[in-house]
């Protein structure tokens, strides 16, 4: 298998937006079996699977780059220079193989270490595979354009390159990319920066467990049902509605909180006949009884702090109660904004107002379905939190954007 090497000034712990896409590209694209090295001025290795080398003439603050920056910015182009160029041009040699490819981010298009960007000008016209990740363009920077200057290597930085796939972060910069280079837009591929929800959410490492085994970052709708499996909560009416919403959702899935009622024994029997509807309807891996996933066949019990996870997690709160004295959940799902879809019943009209989708708990669920979907569908904050789980997670990102970018370079 070829290596991905992907070259920075500064790799992972470093902290900045270009070193968290360095890390979790390298840490995702090494889960799917490619083999990565990250090449660096500064930084450490930071994945136990990710190989790190570390070039100090490759970064930006290095002595030499510094002082061969000074030169630079006033128009010199001096041994110093070519110098440095040889030795980086020798170093990636001796790192790489001609059949590996670079992803090498920023030296394209920036000027941070203009002798690293003539070295992988000369690795590229020698037919090494390069993907040119630009982020930043220097001949496009006020504050920039005064330390450049016309011919070589400054315009390195605004020329196409051979052997180069280039790479962008936004629609919005491919426009500004294709007009530096003279090229055509789509010559340009765009993948965005990614965000990782199980940080941003700060869950658990059970709840990111739960999440993954369960398959849950790719429900559509994940409903939240907080409740204990008792009859009043109307939970078979809730799995046939799930079924229902498969005629308007990809991939609709329910999750129940709670365990069987400790009060009333006939709660267990209940438990059996959910369970027995759920596989009459198809629904075992889109019917989720927290409860069923204990570590080491233990019952799981969700606390207080755990529930909030849940919340934050879950397109939606649905609440199907035949009775209820008052109906807590409407309220914490008002607070974190879930969309409230529950039974047309006294205690949730008093507290969600005119603000939840309401539905006959006795009636047909594919009626309630219908009514939901219209409702999710019209909320803009849904599709919104749908669309980034679709395309913008690193992992949504990892497998829809960059795999295919890799496996189209290595074939050219």
């Amino acid at each position: 298998m070829n290596t991905i090497h992907i070259i920075h000034y500064a790799g992972p712990p470093t902290i900045g937006g270009v070193e968290i896409t360095i890390a979790h590209h390298a840490r995702l694209l090494t889960e799917r079996g490619f083999r990565v090295q990250v090449i660096a001025g500064q930084g450490e290795a930071f994945h136990p699977k990710v190989a790190f080398l570390q070039i100090p003439e490759a970064g930006s603050r290095h002595p030499e780059v510094l002082a061969v920056g000074e030169e630079l910015a006033a128009g010199k182009v001096t041994p110093r220079f070519e110098s440095l160029r040889a030795r980086l041009r020798e170093a990636l040699r001796a790192a790489v193989s001609p059949q590996d490819v670079f992803i090498v981010h920023n030296a394209l298009t920036l000027h941070k270490n203009l002798p690293l960007t003539a070295a992988l000008h000369d690795l590229a016209a020698e037919g090494y595979r390069l993907i040119g990740w630009c982020h930043d363009f220097a001949w496009l920077d006020e504050l920039y354009i005064p330390q450049l200057h016309p011919g070589f290597p400054w315009d390195l930085l605004r020329t196409p390159w051979r052997n180069t796939r280039y790479v962008v972060v936004s629609e919005h910069r491919r426009g500004q990319l294709a007009r530096l280079l003279g090229i055509a837009e789509d010559e340009i591929a765009v993948v965005p920066p990614g965000v990782a929800p199980e940080q941003l959410l700060r869950l658990t490492p059970l709840t990111r467990r739960l999440a993954d085994e369960l398959g849950l970052w790719k429900a559509e709708p994940l409903l939240l049902l907080p409740a204990r499996i008792t009859r009043r909560k109307n939970i078979q009416f809730a799995i046939r509605l799930v079924a229902a919403l498969r005629e308007h959702f990809p991939n609709p899935n329910l999750v129940v909180t709670g365990p069987p009622g400790p009060h009333n024994p006939t709660n267990a029997a209940y438990l059996a006949q959910l369970r027995s509807l759920r596989a009459e309807l198809g629904l075992e891996n889109s019917v989720h009884f927290l409860y069923e996933h204990g570590e080491g066949g233990e019952p799981l019990l969700i606390d207080d702090a755990m529930m909030a996870e849940w919340y934050a997690l879950a397109d939606a709160l649905l609440f199907p109660s035949l009775r209820e004295g008052f109906g807590m959940p409407v309220l914490e799902a008002g607070l974190v904004r879930l969309p409230v879809l529950a039974a047309d019943i006294p205690p949730v009209r008093e507290s969600a107002n005119d603000t939840a989708t309401l539905f006959d708990p006795q009636g047909d669920p594919a009626e309630a379905a219908a009514r939901i979907a219209e409702r999710l569908r019209s909320d803009p904050i849904y599709r919104l939190h749908r669309r980034v789980l679709n395309h913008f997670t690193w992992d949504a990102i990892i497998d829809n954007l960059v795999i295919p970018l890799l496996t189209e370079h290595r074939s050219t």
